[in-house]
């Protein structure tokens, strides 16, 4: 039944993959699986934009991925977009068509994000996952590691170094000769290096690789007998001399060797060659979970109401010492109003409503760096830290309603005149108005309509007069709205009903 399916989709820097999945008592049944090798990563010229082919190969792929998803309903469905996707500075011209092919949003993920989602995909894979493990995922434009036990990541990383990049950069024109493997990897032990010790320091009882680069070198090296039960140094190193034997991309003959994998193996196995060195690897083990399952997962958690990003919020809240009475308060006051304006958005899991009361608790944490222009530093901080569940788009939007929250509403003037972040950011700015005084008043006696292109906010008989601190700053706030030629009309009742 449709009800009980999800699907993922990753717009990673090499294959472009689709996994629908079946939910049967809060776990994931894979059931059907679509794998696309756009090769995204190979279109970034050295300048960093995406070339035309590349892009259109991307386009192609959504759209038959449409076909499969047209069905879901959007709750279903989530989409991500890693490394490449990261880096493009024309990446949002991509989006506009990758978005309008796939009929879905697609959010681009931070590396770190990209390695929980990794790490949570593997970990339902795992036969004891109780155990400490290391994890390795060599992408095609960026590796993720990852140490964690229990579900629970410990610690996690992301480099960009993945086996497109690499073997463009090494091995251009197919050649293999021992001072590009030596100079691949030797790049690839570079990048480790800051992370190698502290990794090594942590310690794990198990090294799991997974996505493709790993499970190509287990299928070479099982299949051709140079190791057992997954990926070992002795094995690597018997697989570098036959490389080195073909002497070329197009003479190498080995089984397990898959078609599609052949133009990116030797970046890959370079850096997987790196990964053993550095880490003093003897073996490890695959596993067929990755970011597409760890977001199968994640959205199964927000279908049932655990979603990490609350519990993210909540970890920032306690870590920059916000005043949760206030910041509850105001995020009370804001979701009213936003109930008042869209009837739809009573509901506690609308996404925008869900954004306001982000916004709303995590819009002082800026204090705990300085209280003068402290939007600003709250602001800057939702935008750049590491906040695990929320997308780089994600972060984007709440720091936009963060920075709105107070002051100049010019600074936020580029948002699309028809965005319901125009809501949002009205919402949580009278909130933050009204409460100014933190005296814990409740939930203000006004009620708030949509009036042309603004709003209009109306007070209960004799309240603004009681309030003459708070009537002052609606004043200044009708001024910044009339200036964006939005409006905002504040206007307070008489005793008898008539508006003063």
């Amino acid at each position: 039944m449709m009800q009980d399916l999800i699907a993922a989709i990753d717009l990673g820097s090499n294959s472009f993959r689709l996994q629908v999945g079946r939910i049967v008592n809060d776990q994931i049944y894979p059931l059907d699986g679509l794998k696309e090798a756009v090769r995204l990563a190979a279109g970034l010229s050295p300048d960093k934009k995406l070339d035309l082919a590349s892009q259109q190969r991307g386009v192609a792929a959504l759209q038959r991925f449409h076909e499969r998803l047209r069905d879901f309903p959007p709750t279903r469905v989530r989409a991500v977009a890693t490394n490449t996707l990261r880096v493009a500075k024309n990446a949002t011209d991509f989006l506009i068509r990758a978005e309008a092919a796939l009929g879905f949003p697609i959010e681009v993920i931070a590396g770190r994000e990209e390695a929980r989602l990794i790490y949570v995909g593997v970990a339902h894979t795992l036969p004891d996952p109780h155990k400490q493990q290391l994890v390795v995922d060599i992408g095609g434009g960026s590796t993720e590691f990852i140490i964690g036990k229990s579900f629970e990541p410990a610690l996690l990383e992301s480099r960009y170094m993945g086996c497109v990049g690499y073997s463009l950069r090494f091995f251009p024109d197919g050649q293999i000769d021992k001072r590009a493997f030596r100079e691949a990897e030797l790049a690839a032990r570079r990048e480790l290096q800051t992370i190698s010790q502290t990794y090594r320091d942590t310690g794990w009882e198990e090294a799991v690789g997974s996505s493709g680069t790993a499970k190509a070198l287990v299928e070479i090296l099982e299949q051709n007998g140079f190791s057992s039960g997954g990926i070992t140094r002795d094995g690597l190193e018997q697989l570098k001399a036959v490389l080195l034997r073909a002497g070329r991309l197009d003479a190498i003959d080995l089984a397990g060797l898959k078609g599609d994998r052949l133009p990116v193996i030797l970046g890959g196995f370079a850096i997987m060659s790196a990964v053993f060195k550095e880490f003093e690897l003897e073996h490890m083990l695959f596993s067929e979970g990755a970011l597409r399952l760890g977001v199968l997962y994640d959205l199964l958690g927000r279908y049932h109401h655990h979603d990490l990003r609350d519990a993210t919020i909540s970890a920032f809240v306690r870590r920059y010492g916000v005043d949760l009475r206030q910041a509850q308060q105001v995020a009370d006051t804001a979701c009213h109003l936003l109930g008042q304006l869209e009837p739809a958005m009573t509901d506690p899991e609308h996404p925008d409503r869900r954004f306001l009361r982000w916004a709303a608790l995590v819009h002082e944490i800026g204090i705990s760096v300085a209280h003068s222009s402290y939007h600003k530093h709250s602001a800057y901080i939702v935008a750049n830290a590491d906040m695990p569940g929320f997308s780089r788009m994600d972060q984007a939007r709440l720091a936009r309603l963060v920075l709105a929250h107070r002051g100049k509403l010019e600074r936020v003037a580029s948002i699309d005149a028809g965005s319901s972040d125009w809501m949002l950011i009205a919402c949580l700015r009278l909130a933050v108005v009204i409460h100014r005084a933190r005296d814990a008043r409740g939930l203000p006696p006004i009620t708030m309509k949509r009036e042309g292109r603004g709003f209009s906010v109306t007070a209960a008989p004799g309240w603004l007069q009681k309030l003459p601190l708070t009537a002052a700053a609606l004043n200044e706030e009708q001024r910044q709205w009339m200036g964006l030629g939005r409006g905002l009309y504040v206007r307070a009742l008489s005793v008898r009903g008539a508006t003063a």
